[in-house]
C-alpha cells in the first residue's frame, strides 16, 4: 500500500488544534517567532504525543506583527541563531511531553525565500542540526540532500500553483483554493508525487477540509502515516 503524510500548521492560535490533530499525521508547530507561545507549544506537543502525530519545528523570521509572511534580509549568523533558538525551544518542550522534534520546515516568507536564497537556506540548515527537512524543491532541499540529511517534498491541496510549480503568492488572485471538492481533487493529484500534503491551519474550514482530504486519501487506498 502506498503511504502519504498529511501535515498542518499548528500552534498558531488561529485554528482548532485538537480537532486537526485527530486528522493529520504530522504537525508543523509554530515556535514563537511568527506565532505561538510555550504554553501553546506544550499543548500541541502533548496532544500529538498521545495521538502518535509527528512533531516538526516550523521556523520563521522573527516577525509576529506580519505572521512571518514578509521577507527579511537577515544576516547569516542571526538567522542561524534564530532557527537554533526556535528548534531548541520546541525540542525541550516536546521532550517534556514524551515526544521529539522529527523535522524542520520553514514558515511563510522564509519558506519561499530559501527556495532560491542559498545563504538563508544554509543558515536554516546550520541552525537545525541534523533534522530532516520538509519543503518544496529548491535550494534548501538541495543543500540538505548534499549534506546527507533527509529531505521530503510536500504539496499544497489548498493553495494555487503557478505555471513553474511554485505557489501563487499570498494576496494575488488564485492564491487560495477554498472549494472543498477542488481541494480534495488537488490532494489526490499531488499524492502520487510528494511525501506529504499540507493543509493550512489558518485557512477557513481547515478542519472540514482536512477531514475530507483524509477520507478521500483513505478511499484511494493510501496509508496515512508520518513521513519522519
Amino acid at each position: 500500500m502506498r503511504t502519504i503524510d498529511l501535515n498542518a500548521d499548528l500552534g498558531e492560535e488561529v485554528t482548532d488544534d485538537p480537532a486537526l490533530l485527530q486528522v493529520v499525521t504530522s504537525a508543523n508547530v509554530a515556535c514563537g517567532y511568527h506565532a505561538g507561545t510555550p504554553a501553546v507549544m506544550r499543548s500541541v506537543c502533548a496532544e500529538a504525543a498521545d495521538r502518535g502525530v509527528a512533531v516538526g519545528a516550523q521556523v520563521s523570521y522573527a516577525d509576529r506583527e506580519n505572521f512571518g509572511r514578509v521577507p527579511h534580509d537577515v544576516a547569516f549568523e542571526v538567522l542561524r541563531e534564530q532557527v537554533a533558538d526556535q528548534v531548541g525551544t520546541l525540542a525541550s518542550i516536546a521532550r517534556d511531553c514524551g515526544t521529539e522534534v522529527r523535522y524542520v520546515k520553514p514558515h511563510g516568507a522564509l519558506y519561499h525565500r530559501v527556495l532560491d536564497d542559498e545563504e538563508q537556506a544554509t543558515a536554516v540548515l546550520a541552525g537545525s542540526g541534523s533534522l530532516p527537512v520538509l519543503g518544496m524543491p529548491g535550494a534548501l532541499l538541495r543543500e540538505a540532500a548534499a549534506a546527507g540529511r533527509g529531505t521530503f517534498h510536500e504539496g499544497f491541496p489548498d493553495r494555487g500553483y503557478t505555471a513553474d510549480g511554485r505557489l501563487v503568492p499570498r494576496g494575488l488572485p488564485g492564491d487560495l483554493v477554498t472549494d472543498q471538492d477542488a481541494i480534495v481533487a488537488q490532494a489526490l493529484r499531488l499524492a502520487g508525487s510528494v511525501d506529504s500534503l499540507c493543509l493550512h491551519g489558518d485557512s477557513p474550514g481547515a478542519v472540514r477540509h482536512a477531514t475530507a482530504v483524509r477520507s478521500a486519501l483513505e478511499r484511494a487506498d493510501l496509508d496515512l502515516r508520518p513521513f519522519a
